[in-house]
């Protein structure tokens, strides 16, 4: 029970004690109380008003004057023109704070039953990942755990994208400048090595733009089936999907479920066709088939070439009728750029032309592309910041900062570099998620490791230094025990607020597809202990009660911070 549900409660009885009336709670409107006045909570008295035949003053009045006499938990009142202000009594609060204490699945929330799937990443095979790339997975890593916290049943998927004109670019370029070289021959990752093609494809078509006629010839011969196409293709697909496995296994991403466009874009010619049965789509004199959107204020969109070939959408269409009817979905999240707004709502409204009435339940995150001090990067001018070397720079950045702040005498190296794994993608991870998914950002290795303000690094330093003074208290022979005889500090009864706050915390984030909401939340959580521990003595503290409650409060604080941060995908170390 939420304290707002917990005032609407006793709110109910007061006013059938009262006036005879009975109101539900869920009529109760309860809310925080504003700054500029004193209490905790806030009762709004106004639609009591028919029932009590008095002033908004009288009205709140007499509510509190029954509240404080009846309920312990609640030790003062005011009320101020129709709203009345309550202030909670510590024995509210320890209850509070004993609750969520002995909770070990506090922040879960209960099953919705709903079973939502989440695609992300979805790169193409025909360079590496960068840094774009890293912000798609961090977002749908995070809210695949944010949906699941929240609790939904949640798949977690990724369409590579392993054909196309794209591909066959790379494909091209390797056959005709590469001389036979392979990631063995080279020493490079795979997905490097054909990255490098596609690169090498843009120079290419800049010397001779004709090159792209022999492109498409060889996407024609790909959908045909010619062996020799289709054997190159094979060739660099894996070596792009082994560069991608270290990538991920780096990032800690994984899926549950991996689509490949090339089993799935004959699936969407199947509904071209059926389209073109019922009328919902034309075709042209070349062949080439579009549907009509003109009439819905968009234009007219292309789903087969006039020579059969089909392109994004065509594929697009066809899996998502594939996962709606295999997986009995109740909702699905594509995680994609804002680049791709009018893909989307294309998308959607042609599948609601064909009949599909789960299409409103397609939600597009749409989230702003990453930026550098020097602007846009564009793969294929060799402009991108690559997945693989911001990880190696991240690594070093923590261990730089790490090795100036002095604290790791006596650490082995390897429980060193694991913590500097540990720093760096805590860096960038945080980094990342901490922006408002639809804002663009820009990227700053350096500022993201800083250990001070709102960075990964201070949170997990936080959770680090906790878990220290738990350490010295236990060797000590002092253990974390709640007591209701050990009152709360103004200081803990904030940070009991704080906490108790995040089961709603998640929900609000889950609703808005908002990591950056629990991270925001951690830096709050972080903040305000750091400012507690400043002014309040823990281990030196003499009263036994006090001392142990202080240690399982920090306690619960530490655990529910790994819960928070492990939404974001973070670990946070023991010693820092």
């Amino acid at each position: 029970m939420t304290t707002e549900q917990f005032i609407a409660t006793k709110a109910s009885a007061a006013v059938n004690a009262l006036y005879g009336a009975d109101i539900p709670e869920s009529r109760m409107q309860v809310q925080v109380t504003r700054k500029e006045f004193e209490g905790d909570f806030t009762l709004v008295v106004f639609p009591l008003l028919k029932i009590s035949h008095a002033s908004p003053d009288a009205t709140g009045n007499a509510i509190g004057e029954w509240l404080t006499s009846n309920c312990p938990e609640i030790e003062a009142f005011n009320s101020v023109k129709g709203f009345l202000n309550l202030s909670l009594s510590n024995i509210y609060w320890s209850r509070l704070f004993a609750s969520i204490e002995s909770d070990a699945r506090f922040g879960e929330l209960p099953s919705t039953g709903r079973r939502i799937m989440v695609e992300f990443s979805s790169p193409n095979t025909n360079k590496p990942l960068h840094l774009g790339h890293v912000r798609n997975n961090l977002l749908g890593a995070s809210v695949s755990n944010l949906l699941k916290a929240a609790g939904n049943d949640v798949i977690r998927t990724t369409l590579v994208n392993d054909r196309g004109v794209h591909i066959c670019k790379s494909m091209y370029a390797w056959q005709q400048r590469f001389d036979g070289a392979t990631p063995a021959s080279t020493g490079k990752k795979g997905d490097h090595l054909v990255g490098d093609c596609y690169v090498e494809y843009a120079r290419m078509e800049k010397e001779d733009p004709s090159v792209l006629d022999k492109v498409h010839d060889m996407l024609v011969k790909w959908e045909e089936n010619d062996p020799e196409v289709r054997r190159l293709w094979s060739m660099m697909n894996e070596w792009v999907f082994e560069g991608f496995e270290q990538t991920y296994k780096a990032l800690g991403i994984s899926f549950d479920k991996t689509y490949y466009e090339h089993e799935t874009y004959l699936l969407g010619k199947e509904l071209v066709r059926k389209g073109l049965e019922t009328g919902v789509f034309v075709k042209d004199p070349d062949g080439s088939v579009w549907c009509d959107l003109t009439a819905d204020g968009l234009d007219r969109k292309l789903l087969l070439r006039s020579d059969g070939t089909s392109v994004y959408m065509t594929q697009d269409l066809g899996t998502a009728e594939r996962r709606f009817a295999e997986h009995e979905l109740d909702s699905h999240v594509y995680v994609v750029g804002d680049e791709q707004n009018y893909h989307f709502q294309v998308l959607k409204l042609v599948l609601k032309k064909l009949g599909f009435d789960w299409a409103d339940q397609i939600y597009h995150l749409s989230y702003g592309m990453v930026e550098l001090p020097e602007g846009k990067m564009k793969s294929r001018e060799g402009t991108v910041v690559d997945a693989d070397d911001l990880i190696e720079k991240m690594y070093e950045e923590a261990k730089s900062t790490s090795e100036e702040s002095g604290k790791l005498e006596g650490v082995s190296e390897e429980e060193k570099d694991r913590l500097y794994h540990m720093i760096g993608l805590g860096a960038l991870k945080y980094f990342i998620l901490k922006v408002d998914p639809r804002k663009k950002m820009l990227f700053n290795p350096k500022e993201s490791i800083d250990f001070n303000g709102n960075t990964g690094p201070f949170i997990q330093y936080t959770h680090a230094r906790i878990k220290s003074i738990l350490r010295k208290a236990d060797a000590l022979g002092i253990r974390p025990a709640v007591s209701e005889d050990a009152p709360l500090s103004p200081k803990e009864i904030r940070l009991v607020k704080l906490l108790a706050s995040y089961p709603q915390k998640v929900q609000e984030a889950a609703d808005a597809f908002s990591p950056a909401l629990i991270a925001n939340y951690c830096y709050d959580l972080a903040k305000e202990f750091n400012q507690y521990y400043h002014d309040t003595p823990i281990l030196k503290e003499e009263n036994s009660s006090i001392l142990r409650m202080r240690l399982a409060l920090i306690e619960t604080l530490a655990n529910v911070l790994v819960k928070a941060t492990g939404i974001l995908g973070m670990e946070l170390p023991d010693r820092m």
